[in-house]
């Protein structure tokens, strides 16, 4: 049984961001000061990836943890309602198989970057792979926890 009353509830859920969350600003703020330039959140593309590198033929999807299951630690699933959670999870990750096939058919590169990386304190690494992966002809890569 949920704890918080479903008004509560629906408000907390109405709150939860897919454009410019923490994790994407982050990102973004440190490509930005590498002098990368990019469009934000293209909806003509499949997926609408986060950031569009026109220039590079190249898009990144910074992906929270939960939602599009990644496997560390944040990778958790609700124990109430636990069908409507898995079967949610499972069209999640579904879409993106299928919207990084179409943009591959379409002749972009895919990076994904998942939000537990960016949580951590030194970013470097990861800052060092997307310059690595824009600047290369890698057609898909993906950060590690």
């Amino acid at each position: 049984m949920d704890k918080i009353s479903p008004e509560k509830r629906s408000w907390n859920m109405s709150q939860i961001k897919s454009r410019n969350t923490n994790p994407e600003m982050k990102l973004r703020k440190a490509l930005h000061g590498m002098g990368f330039r990019y469009r934000l959140h293209n909806r003509k593309l499949p997926g609408s990836p986060d950031l569009v590198f026109s220039k590079y033929k190249a898009v990144i999807f910074v992906n929270g943890c939960f939602w599009h299951r990644h496997g560390c630690k944040h990778t958790t699933t609700p124990s109430t309602r636990k069908d409507f959670w898995e079967t949610k999870f499972k069209s999640n990750t579904e879409r993106d198989k299928k919207n990084i096939k179409e943009l591959q058919n379409l002749g972009w590169r895919i990076m994904i970057v998942w939000e537990c990386e960016l949580n951590k304190t030194d970013n470097n690494s990861i800052l060092d792979n997307v310059e690595k992966f824009l600047l290369s002809n890698l057609s898909q890569i993906e950060t590690e926890a």
